[in-house]
């Protein structure tokens, strides 16, 4: 038997690992047993002040999905028509057309270019 010391998410485990002969028979040995050891604390993440996510209006253009805004395609006071794109999606290293649903005027932009997003969350303002 062979021990090894192994840090999984931060504990460290003492192991024994099995010899195996060169017939592919197995020594008999008891099953290990993870020891934890003291390991260094990890340092507490200080939290960060949340602001409310802003809600979405009957006529806003919403996230289908979470992921960082690549361009905004469309400015304050612009007219838009249902299906006109209104800004580029990256998620899960894809880039997403986000269409207006309705027609409507720009009124408010409220993911500006390399925001993150999360789905449900307002992208652009329409009226």
């Amino acid at each position: 038997m062979k021990k090894y010391n192994i840090t999984v998410n931060g504990k460290t485990y003492e192991v024994e690992v099995e010899e195996i002969n060169g017939g592919g028979q197995t020594q008999s040995a008891p099953a290990p047993k993870p020891q934890a050891t003291q390991s260094a604390p990890t340092p507490a993440k200080k939290a960060q002040p949340s602001q409310p996510a802003p809600s979405a209006g009957a006529g806003d253009v919403t996230a289908p999905m979470p992921g960082t805004v690549l361009e905004v395609k469309v400015e304050e006071g612009q007219s838009v028509k249902a299906g006109d794109v209104v800004l580029i999606l990256e998620a899960m290293k894809m880039e997403n057309e986000i269409t207006a649903d309705t027609d409507g005027k720009v009124t408010k932009i409220y993911a500006p270019k390399g925001s993150s997003v999360n789905t449900g969350d307002p992208l652009v303002g329409l009226e």
